[in-house]
């Protein structure tokens, strides 16, 4: 094994290639190269180190923890020579500390209890060593040592965990119905198929530790008696694939997959299948059938996955951040595990904050926190000092709560009672400028285009729901709009096949609950109460403000605008097209939006 006395960790972030990440790491390796040090100093590639907007391409350089930033080929000859033969680190190129910052994953915030995201940002998510360095297969090997299937099973029952995918059920059970039914062949399946706008606490977690979820899958294929598992991503996430592949090609080298892991008679082996972006290959069933090479449609259940899955052979589907608790769980004991959390929602969660809020990321935080503390303590408040208005839990599935909400308790059962839904960690928060109808219409859109068609309420339900809001958006809200929405939202999530149908409709009963009297408004009123729908909203220059400068009216491009050199000048309201630019441009405030 080769020993190195200084690593470089490269950001391979996609920012990071287009300003010239590999240039940079093939300048470096040709001159540790000239310089004799390439068997002294490990190049490695990371998926990112700071910001890449500001500092592209950059490294970290250990064991002193220096990082380079703006770096270019040019820069590595100097580099090189100066601190790896010389030692001196060269102060020109080191990043300005005040603004090394992860947009994605900062550093953990005041009340944050990281278990899943604990390794993201701290190892060398491609090199194994690092992973075992930090107790990596070693609930593993305690596993295959030590325990039997059905004491691994009954750990993680103990635990509670439940499935991190949305649906919340108990992740023991599902391993158990797995290995009660009968068949010699069954497979592990690992949902790293993340679709929910602006959720990303997947992607991080197999880019930053993939070993973890491997680790887990092997723990879990162990426990149904599984010789084949999949890990199904999405092609849209290339870097996540690549290092997947590469953490199990490491795995294999390492003994942990493959024949007889760990000396032991017990056999397992990964593959990566890459989806083609469907939204509704989320959905168990769907995802199964795309593996098997046919059109991503889900089924109904009965027969469950557990029972006939996978070419109708018993098979565990759980996702990403399932798995990767399940080594910490193993090694720390289920004791350990069940003490964060509520009673019935044990441990943490990872989600993806959103939206109107001061700091958007990556969190972690334990089952019972309440969303005021994630809004105001994790993600600091509001931007720009506004009100509340909403939080949307769930993703495009989920429900909007309103501000009488804040002080609810972040578990399962919780949002469910609320109108929402935990989902897989989508946690979008809205100011006091946002329209809730709006807000409905956008989620609609997207669960509407998603549909696979399969089944007629879905298929035709969401589209008529989305054509109301759309209208109603557009100031051609009709009697009747308001109660037909209430009436399809029943039916199609009451007749739905699978999960995308039957909680597309959830934002907007949720906000018609909720937020009724916006719809009111803009049904009876042509009104838009948060003066976002261009069709119910005009602009109005104020007289007694407006200098008459001329620079709205040679700014606005359907010529809207009149008025003298130094003269109130007026808008048209037949000819404006409510762009909002003449708005943009005023140095004076003088415009308005009624």
């Amino acid at each position: 094994m080769a020993f190195f006395r200084s690593h470089v960790l490269v950001s391979v972030d996609p920012e990071c290639l287009k300003r010239g990440a590999h240039e940079v790491i093939d300048a470096l390796h040709d001159e540790l190269v000239a310089q004799g040090l390439i068997d002294e100093v490990q190049v490695l590639e990371t998926s990112r180190i700071g910001d890449p907007v500001f500092y592209g391409p950059d490294m970290m350089v250990y064991p002193e923890g220096i990082h380079y930033a703006n770096l270019t080929p040019d820069d590595i000859p100097y580099l090189v020579e100066e601190h790896f033969l010389k030692g001196r680190p060269v102060e020109r190129f080191r990043a300005q500390e005040r603004l090394v910052r992860d947009e994605e994953l900062r550093p953990p915030q005041p009340k944050e209890v990281r278990v899943v995201l604990r390794n993201c940002g701290v190892i060398d998510p491609n090199n194994i060593e690092d992973y075992i360095a930090e107790d990596g297969y070693m609930a593993l090997a305690k596993v295959l040592t030590e325990m039997t299937p059905e004491q691994v099973i009954d750990t993680v029952l103990q635990s509670g965990l439940r499935g991190r995918g949305g649906a919340g059920f108990p992740t023991g059970r599902k391993w158990q119905f797995a290995r009660q039914s009968p068949g010699d062949v069954k497979y592990v399946i690992c949902n790293a198929d993340e679709g929910d706008p602006g959720a990303f606490m997947n992607r991080r977690v197999l880019e930053g530790d993939p070993h973890a979820v491997i680790e887990g899958m092997i723990i879990a294929a162990y426990a149904i008696g599984s010789r084949q598992g999949y890990i199904y991503c999405r092609a849209e996430y290339p870097l996540a694939v690549k290092t997947l592949n590469i953490a199990i090609t490491q795995a294999r080298e390492f003994g942990f997959l493959g024949k007889n892991i760990l000396g032991t008679d017990f056999s397992f082996d990964l593959e990566v299948r890459m989806g083609a972006g469907a939204f509704v290959c989320g959905e168990e069933t769907a995802l199964m059938a795309s593996i098997e090479g046919r059109r991503g449609e889900p089924r109904p259940r009965p027969p469950f996955p557990a029972v006939a899955g996978l070419w109708m052979k018993p098979t565990n589907v759980n996702n990403v951040e399932t798995y990767a608790n399940v080594p910490q769980i193993i090694l720390r004991g289920p004791e350990w595990y069940s003490s964060m959390g509520t009673e019935k929602s044990k441990g943490t969660k990872t989600f993806a904050l959103a939206g109107d809020v001061k700091n958007t990321g990556l969190i972690e935080v334990p089952f019972g926190i309440t969303l005021r503390e994630v809004i105001y303590d994790v993600g600091g408040g509001i931007k720009d000092n506004k009100g509340f208005k909403a939080i949307q839990t769930g993703g495009p599935m989920g429900g909007c709560l309103s501000a009488e909400f804040l002080d609810l308790p972040i578990d399962y059962e919780s949002l469910t009672k609320a109108g929402s839904m935990m989902g897989s960690g989508g946690l979008v928060v809205m100011d006091e400028d946002t329209c809730m109808v709006d807000i409905a219409r956008f989620f609609m859109d997207f669960t509407q285009e998603e549909s696979c068609g399969k089944c007629t309420p879905c298929r035709i339900g969401t589209r008529k729901i989305l054509e109301i809001l759309t209208r109603i958006c557009e100031g051609k809200g009709r009697d009747g709009d308001i109660e037909q929405l209430e009436e399809l939202c029943t039916w199609i999530k009451a007749t739905s096949l699978c999960g995308l149908g039957q909680g597309a409709p959830t934002p907007v009963e949720s906000t018609l609950k909720l937020f009724r009297h916006e719809y009111e408004a803009h049904v009876y009123e042509k009104r838009c109460p948060a003066k976002v729908c261009r069709a119910l909203i005009s602009y109005e220059i104020q007289p007694d403000v407006c200098t008459g400068c001329t620079v709205c009216a040679r700014n606005c491009p359907t010529s809207a605008i009149s008025g003298e050199r130094r003269q109130p000048h007026k808008i048209d309201p037949d000819i404006c097209v409510r762009c909002g630019i003449c708005m943009q441009v005023c140095n004076f405030n003088a415009i308005v939006i009624n």
